[in-house]
């Protein structure tokens, strides 16, 4: 079907807009756009390039800064009593982002024909997620978007805080240990073997060299021989390795891994359990069902092992056993979650009692990485002096040697 650009004048507010619309010929598209009350100015086959830009836009990834400004501006027109479909076409019209402003005239369109928001947002699910989409829909249902879009602004808010603090705090020791393994590998090709020259030169080639000099040699004549097929081997293994996470497999022992890794499993439980009480409080306050709640939850962890547990909770929650009791016998969730959450259920305000918890884990996760720079840190500063220290050592024990024997 063709796809047709319009602009067009709103009959009760006078404002122009614009925007594209597929339709068997013109004649459909001025007839949808007097079913919206829009008084058609101008209708024209959509250009190529233009059809190609769209495209282009739409494939990009939307920042998640972006996705809550957003969402911010959105609720805050709509629970200024704008009509959704006035304010869309404003935040696409001012929007900055190229990546957004792509996805939103697509949202438009399918609002403009009918769609609900919810529907719409679930046709990009690379920029608007399942939480975000279900939260939508349940706004609508109860007639409270506004509302709704203020808690996902705060809980994208949240999440985007927890990564960039994560992220944050692995940069410093990354950076050094990417100095550290480009200073070895530079020392054993470039250096060593002249250092090695020289001592065989002086000490003859029938000298006898200390055990950790003959190592360092041996490995730097490898490196010299073979470090081509090394390099090739080694992106080859990380590749593999990253396609195979990729597998649902793959995807499971990997987060299985992480989970057992000293200092590292403990930011990241903390991490998920703020991620689940922050969406579980975000989705009950809206008025999803429980069971749909868990399942949409359970998606949005980002970890396997505690996805599959919540969905296997599912069932005997449907069967009448409350969801505090099948998480405290799990034993993946700290005690307090399922404490927390039965109260909650005992008094009916499960999505405040949540808040509470989220909050009290974020600031936990805050702590936890901290602690984790305080001692990450020195450790790669130790390990970045040690591979220097035993280079070092390799080379200075036979110059040693060679002086003692001039001396004598």
């Amino acid at each position: 079907m063709p796809t047709y650009e319009y602009t067009a004048m709103s009959e009760t507010t006078n404002k122009t807009t614009k925007g594209v619309m597929e339709a068997a010929d013109q004649a459909g598209v001025v007839g949808a756009l007097k079913k919206l009350h829009l008084r058609p100015l101008s209708v024209a086959p959509q250009r190529k390039s233009a059809s190609f830009l769209n495209k282009l836009t739409a494939s990009s990834k939307v920042k998640s800064d972006d996705l809550v400004i957003f969402t911010r501006q959105l609720s805050a027109m709509v629970g200024a009593g704008v009509p959704l479909l006035r304010s869309l076409n404003s935040l696409e019209q001012h929007c900055e982002s190229p990546a957004l402003k792509g996805v939103l005239g697509s949202v438009i369109k399918e609002v403009e024909g009918g769609s609900t928001l919810g529907d719409a947002l679930d046709k990009h699910p690379r920029t608007f997620s399942e939480v975000y989409v279900n939260m939508v829909r349940a706004g609508e249902s109860a007639g409270i978007l506004d509302d709704i879009l203020k808690r996902l602004a705060i809980q994208q808010e949240k999440n985007a805080s927890i990564r960039k603090k994560v992220k944050g705090a692995m940069a410093y020791p990354t950076v050094l240990l990417v100095i550290t393994v480009l200073a070895f590998f530079g020392l054993m090709i470039f250096i060593i073997p002249q250092i090695g020259n020289i001592i065989k030169n002086l000490a003859g080639p029938d000298a006898s060299l200390p055990p950790l000099t003959q190592a360092m040699l041996g490995i730097s004549s490898f490196l010299l021989q073979y470090g081509v097929l090394v390099l090739i081997a080694l992106i080859a293994g990380v590749y593999g390795l990253l396609r195979y996470i990729r597998t649902p497999p793959g995807r499971k022992m990997f987060h299985q891994f992480v989970l057992r890794v000293p200092v590292l499993n403990t930011i990241i439980r903390k991490v998920i359990v703020a991620r689940f009480a922050r969406t579980f409080s975000a989705l009950s306050g809206a008025g999803v069902s429980v069971i749909e709640t868990m399942t949409v939850t359970a998606h949005a962890l980002g970890n396997v092992v505690y996805e599959e547990e919540l969905l296997s909770a599912v069932d005997e929650v449907k069967n009448g056993k409350q969801l505090s009791v099948i998480m405290e016998a799990g034993g993946l969730y700290p005690s307090i979650v399922s404490q927390m959450l039965a109260v909650g259920e005992e008094t009916g305000q499960t999505d405040q009692v949540l808040v509470k918890v989220a909050e009290f884990y974020e600031e936990e996760v805050d702590t936890a990485i901290n602690s984790m720079s305080s001692i990450i840190e020195p450790v790669m500063i130790v390990i970045m002096g040690g591979a220097v220290g035993l280079i070092a050592a390799s080379v200075m024990g036979p110059i040693a040697n060679l002086a003692n024997q001039i001396k004598g």
